[in-house]
């Protein structure tokens, strides 16, 4: 019997239009052994389209996306257009929009790919940042005053609610109880008077719910040394909006490069289209000269998979990436190798089962 999914491909920017492709030929090939098959409905929803038309999507673009089973974005972002815009005005709207409250950032250490990390090894270093994802730091609420004069201000409050903290810390217990068992919550509690000390109540109020996972807390300053000082004793880490993104790109470099990294915006309950996306940017650097690593896209990809249900097609993918990466030398340049994205995605095809 043949499943059938629906996905929106957002490009968008840069690389993202490079290793969109590429996240895409894995898919359908994965598809083809696994009696999956995908339809693609593409969307130009990106900084081009903000410079063309003055927003990055249509009035309607949500409402474009929500009759489709999931979302995959490339990349969003250009020379020319402030982040700001190019946050706000796309991939912000989607995750609170469709309720995407968990972004989940796997990263783990790969043999063939060496970690800057002096003692980060393959598979002692194999952890997940669980980050909240639609409120915190993030929020829209505040200001600025006085533009342009000598006494002009900036305001921006953080928003901590418990029904937003509580639900993503029950599903990084969750996650926990299926990994290792360990969760570290990242926190500030002790410079951050009132919104980290109400994160660290509702951590221990969550806890005793998970018996079996063992948690603490680390000041995020500590933690972001720990993190590079001894990256195998984390599993599962749990933070605020801004410290989970500032996590993740930390641990993608210890693990080797950003270009490796994948995350998922999930919405748990599946009210709305969950959205995967690689880490890395845009690249305008070097967009357009086929040389982007295709990693993180193709591991976002078996997110994707696992989210609608095909774990075992999920662990095909992983399987065969760590497969590519020990047994060959083929690499693209961020990891000192010479191959092209597509050399990368037609070498790794070969290992698929």
């Amino acid at each position: 019997m043949t499943t059938h999914h629906r996905i929106a491909l957002i490009p968008g920017d840069g690389i993202g239009r490079e290793v969109t492709p590429a996240a895409r030929t894995v898919l359908d090939a994965v598809g083809a052994r696994h009696g999956i098959r995908f339809g693609y409905q593409e969307f130009d929803y990106s900084c081009a389209r903000y410079r063309e038309l003055g927003a990055m999507m249509p009035a309607d673009g949500l409402d474009r996306l929500r009759e489709h089973d999931a979302i995959f974005l490339g990349a969003v972002g250009e020379p020319g257009v402030p982040d700001h815009i190019s946050l706000w005005g796309l991939l912000i709207p989607i995750r609170r929009g469709f309720r995407q409250y968990v972004n989940l950032r796997p990263i783990k250490v790969f043999e063939g790919v060496p970690s800057p990390v002096r003692g980060a090894e393959p598979g002692a270093v194999d952890l997940v940042v669980v980050r909240e994802n639609v409120e915190g730091e993030y929020s829209e609420i505040g200001g600025r005053l006085h533009r342009g004069c000598p006494e002009e201000l900036a305001v921006q409050e953080a928003v901590f609610t418990r029904a937003g903290v509580t639900r993503v810390l029950d599903h990084a217990f969750r996650l926990a109880a299926t990994r290792r068992g360990r969760l570290t919550s990242a926190t500030k509690s002790n410079g951050i008077v009132h919104t980290l000390p109400f994160w660290d109540e509702l951590v221990a109020e969550t806890a005793p719910a998970h018996p079996g996972v063992t948690w603490d807390q680390e000041h995020i300053d500590a933690l972001c040394a720990k993190l590079v000082l001894d990256p195998g004793r984390f599993d599962v880490i749990v933070g605020s909006n801004l410290f989970g993104d500032i996590l993740s790109d930390l641990a993608a470099a210890v693990a080797g490069g950003i270009g490796l990294a994948p995350s998922a915006n999930l919405n748990p309950e599946r009210d709305f289209p969950s959205m995967f996306e690689p880490v890395h940017g845009s690249a305008p650097d070097i967009a357009g000269r086929g040389i982007a690593n295709p990693i993180g896209a193709i591991w976002t990809a078996a997110l994707l998979l696992n989210h609608l249900g095909h774990p075992e097609a999920a662990a095909t993918v992983e399987t065969a990436l760590a497969e590519l990466l020990a047994g060959t030398g083929i690499r693209t340049p961020d990891l000192g190798g010479t191959a092209t994205t597509e050399e990368f995605t037609t070498a790794l095809l070969e290992f698929l089962p």
